[in-house]
């Protein structure tokens, strides 16, 4: 199992590879092979800029990329930015579709959030009387094309799909909601509804289990899968995929570099297994292994603790329980 399978890491600045170490750690266990390349503030110390070409050749060549975390204060005056590496390698890969699973204490629901498009795309300037502007900018393909994966996950769920928009104000989302509403028609069994972003983030907050696929752009994706992972535990737990319709996808915990704990051995490393794991079965097609290593990370967090969750386990001590559940899950 794992023969012939590519890995490209891009452990990245701050408790990256830090991180990165416990996720390639459990690859070596697993029999997959890896390689790291520079990425974000890292390459720009080395290379000059955030994505050299030698890392985005590597990345295209991969069956999964795996990212620890990129930027910290030292960079942020420069430009390009460590972040502006990450946005543009969204880019080159099209990985449109963004999964961000929140998962506790009864809550179980999946964010499928639209990577490429919108605000962070769209076109911007600052015009002669000073008015700044930002657009957002969606074509009903990129719609159609995020709206049918998410169907197609809530069909290996629980069968019910919630897309969130703010129909009432803007013509994107009336583009979007109505897009939304085709697509339904080749998922009978799914059941589909309609919900508007700033009610949508008042009940993820009071009622969170109510929820099991939501759908949505850009923006208000980034912002209620944050939502998300605070009522579950904290963007330090949360993992996520960010998937297009060929390989490679990017595996990536959410929460950043944490330049304040970097090389204290204090990081948790419980989003990038996450996010290993997520690898494991969406771009390694390895869902027994992904089952297994989500089950040894849940114990760890148990039996080993970081500091961060109450507890005084180093990061490579957590990797170590991580380890040994895993042995015994897979032998």
């Amino acid at each position: 199992m794992g023969e012939g399978r590519r890995v490209v890491c891009l452990p990245g600045d701050g408790i990256g590879p830090e991180v990165m170490q416990q996720a390639t750690r459990v690859l070596i266990a697993l029999g997959i092979g890896f390689q790291e390349y520079p990425f974000g503030g890292a390459a720009i110390e080395a290379f000059g800029r955030p994505l050299p070409p030698d890392t985005l050749a590597a990345v295209r060549d991969a069956d999964a990329v795996l990212l620890g975390a990129v930027g910290g204060p030292q960079w942020d005056h420069l430009q390009p930015r460590p972040e502006q590496g990450l946005i543009r390698l969204r880019k080159e890969l099209d990985v449109y579709a963004n999964l961000r699973p929140a998962v506790g204490d009864g809550v179980d629901l999946l964010i499928v959030r639209e990577l490429v498009g919108g605000l962070y795309y769209g076109a911007r300037g600052v015009r002669e009387d000073g008015v700044v502007y930002d657009t957002c900018e969606y074509h009903p393909s990129q719609v159609e094309r995020l709206a049918r994966r998410a169907f197609e996950l809530a069909r290996t769920r629980r069968g019910r799909l919630l897309s969130v928009d703010k129909a009432n104000v803007l013509e994107t989302s009336r583009m979007w909601r109505r897009v939304v509403a085709q697509v339904a028609a080749d998922y009978p069994d799914v059941e589909l509804k309609h919900g508007l972003v700033d009610s949508v983030a008042m009940q993820i907050v009071m009622s969170p289990q109510d929820f099991d696929v939501l759908v949505m752009e850009n923006t208000f994706g980034d912002i209620l899968s944050d939502v998300a992972a605070g009522v579950t535990g904290g963007l330090g737990l949360a993992a996520s995929a960010s998937l297009g319709d060929r390989a490679p996808g990017i595996f990536e915990p959410v929460h950043g570099s944490a330049p304040d704990i970097a090389g204290t051995g204090a990081a948790n490393p419980t989003a990038m297994l996450r996010s290993l794991a997520l690898a494991l079965e969406h771009g390694l097609d390895e869902p027994e292994r992904a089952r297994s290593l989500t089950a040894a990370v849940e114990e760890a967090m148990r039996t080993a603790p970081t500091p961060d969750l109450g507890g005084s386990a180093t990061t490579g001590e957590f990797g170590d329980a991580v380890l040994a559940s895993l042995e015994v899950a897979v032998s």
